[in-house]
């Protein structure tokens, strides 16, 4: 019965976002630590950081309404 009533709240005890906040973060941190030791993780440099930045506000301001 405890299933029904976390459907009727749109919530559920199954995934990813459904677990503790800390717990999301491990199992994040093992991943990105996984990857780096693969080196198939992608390091910004500070010019393409700041390129990302610019594209994401540009972006973002189209979607504002006045």
């Amino acid at each position: 019965m405890a299933t029904q009533q976390n459907r009727s709240q749109g919530t559920s005890n199954r995934g990813f976002a459904s677990m503790d906040p800390e717990k999301q973060r491990q199992i994040a941190s093992k991943g990105g630590k996984a990857a780096h030791q693969k080196g198939s993780a992608h390091e910004f440099n500070s010019q393409e950081a700041r390129m990302a930045g610019k594209k994401g506000g540009q972006s973002s301001q189209g979607r504002r309404s006045s």
